[in-house]
C-alpha cells in the first residue's frame, strides 16, 4: 500500500519521537517540509540540554529557517506527533507556517484546539490550517508508554546534559 505524503512525513516525525524516547525525553518528533523535501527535523531535548526552549517544534523551526534563509516558513507544512504547547503554537503562527499535521492531541497543554486554539485565534495576524490524527494511535501509544515508564521508575527524572561531542553526533544522525 502506498503511503500518502502526510503518512510518510508523520512516520519520520514518529521515528524522531522514538529517538527522543531512547534518550529519556518526552517522545515528540517534528519535521518541516517544503516542496516535498524535509528542511527541518527536531525531537525533544529539553532535559538533555537543560533548556526549556528545546522542544521538537522549535528545533525543527530553527533548522528550517536556516535552510530557507528567512524567519518566514510560508509554503511549508509541519508534521508533529503531539499537539503543540503555547510556546510552539506561538512560534508556528509567528513563522507563518500555513499547515500543521498533528498526530495526537494534548488535552493538558495543547494550543491547536485542546486547551485553546492559537491557530485560528482572532486578533493574531496568521491562521494555520491543521490536520489531526495522522498516525494518531501510534503517537498516543508512544506518549502513554513513555509516561508509564516514568511512573514505573524506568526513566527516573534526572538532569543529564549531553557532552558537546555527543550532541553533535546525535544531530548529524538526524
Amino acid at each position: 500500500m502506498k503511503l500518502s505524503d502526510d503518512e510518510r512525513y508523520m512516520r519520520e516525525a514518529l521515528r524522531l519521537a522514538r529517538k527522543a524516547y531512547g534518550i529519556r525525553e518526552v517522545p515528540i518528533g517534528c519535521v518541516i517540509v517544503y516542496e516535498g523535501k524535509i528542511i527541518g527535523r527536531g525531537y525533544n531535548k529539553r532535559t538533555q540540554k537543560g533548556n526549556v526552549l528545546c522542544h521538537a517544534e522549535i528545533i525543527a523551526i530553527n533548522k528550517a529557517c536556516r535552510y530557507m534563509g528567512d524567519w518566514r516558513l510560508e509554503g511549508c507544512t509541519m508534521y508533529v506527533t503531539l499537539e503543540p504547547c503555547p510556546m510552539c503554537a506561538g512560534a508556528i503562527v509567528q513563522a507563518r507556517i500555513p499547515r500543521v499535521v498533528i498526530g495526537c492531541m494534548n488535552p493538558k497543554a495543547g494550543c491547536a484546539g485542546s486547551v485553546m486554539d492559537m491557530f485560528s485565534m482572532e486578533g493574531l495576524n496568521h491562521r494555520v490550517e491543521k490536520e489531526i490524527g495522522v498516525y494518531g494511535e501510534e503517537c498516543s501509544t508512544l506518549m502513554k508508554s513513555f509516561f508509564r515508564d516514568v511512573r514505573d521508575g524506568r526513566f527516573p527524572r534526572e538532569r543529564r546534559m549531553i557532552p558537546l561531542a555527543e550532541e553533535k553526533r546525535l544531530e548529524s544522525a538526524d
